[in-house]
């Protein structure tokens, strides 16, 4: 049985390795919009990490961190602890959380393995060919392509959610009773901006796979930011991008420290 004070310091773990992952993808962009190159993901991130002193020892902490972060996920999609169900929204927000808790405890995977030398630490975007791959997949079986373009919307759905959130800035649970500090607020604004503008070209990519078939269209957050830097004044743009994604790798950071959290153990 996990005791619920040890699966929240495994949550905070969780915060503090995507606040450290979302920094190197922002610093990698920064630098490609920069020097030139190509934008990573979260599993380049990872790749990255693997190749600084004690990378392995600082990857197989992610590991723990991304798993805690993935079952507190899990908890507040199937038990509900913060009963958010008696509203739409709130049963929305729950969906969100199982989405979340499957796409941390595949980054918890990867970086165990990466730890324990099971697979190669990779550079680039590895995203973005698991993305291709399974959308040609996809569109192979009976409903695929409708299944897909649902996933798209998705994405924008979820590009709106994380959109209304930087415009709302409402972080109260940064402190319980006591308001988040502006300048707390003002990176949480600026890293949910960043990350709508990504979702929604996320969503994108995958309708436009779909449309014309080709799986090869599709893509992650290394391909979305890729797209964006190739545009008129693209450099600037995926300068501005990094920066925002750094910024919302420090918001995670602030809220490891100060979020208040309502874990309950599912075991």
């Amino acid at each position: 049985m996990i005791a619920s004070d040890r699966l929240t310091l495994l949550a905070r773990l969780g915060f503090a390795a995507r606040g450290i992952v979302y920094i190197l993808i922002g610093a990698l962009a920064v630098n490609a919009a920069w020097k030139g190159g190509n934008p990573t993901d979260n599993q380049g991130a990872l790749g990255t990490i693997a190749d600084a002193p004690f990378g392995r020892f600082l990857l197989a902490v992610c590991a723990a961190g991304f798993a805690g972060y993935a079952i507190w996920r899990f908890t507040e999609a199937a038990l509900d602890p913060e009963r958010r169900s008696e509203s739409l929204k709130g049963r929305v927000e729950r969906a969100g959380y199982a989405l979340s808790a499957i796409a941390h405890a595949v980054l918890a995977f990867s970086a165990a393995r990466i730890a324990l030398g099971q697979a190669p630490a990779r550079e680039g975007s590895p995203g973005d060919e698991s993305a291709q791959s399974w959308s040609a997949w996809l569109m192979e079986q009976p409903g695929g392509v409708a299944l897909l373009i649902a996933v798209g919307i998705g994405l924008f759905g979820v590009a709106l959610a994380q959109g209304l959130k930087a415009y709302k800035a409402e972080f109260d649970d940064l402190g319980g009773d006591v308001p988040a500090p502006d300048y707390v607020q003002w990176l949480g604004r600026a890293g949910y901006a960043a990350r709508a503008v990504v979702f929604a070209i996320t969503g994108w990519l995958i309708i436009s796979a779909a449309l014309t078939h080709d799986g090869s269209r599709a893509g992650g957050l290394g391909e979305a930011l890729d797209r964006l830097g190739s545009q008129p004044g693209g450099a600037l743009l995926l300068a501005l991008m990094g920066i925002g994604l750094g910024l919302f790798g420090a918001f995670s950071l602030v809220e490891a420290r100060y979020r208040v959290l309502t874990v309950r153990s599912p075991f």
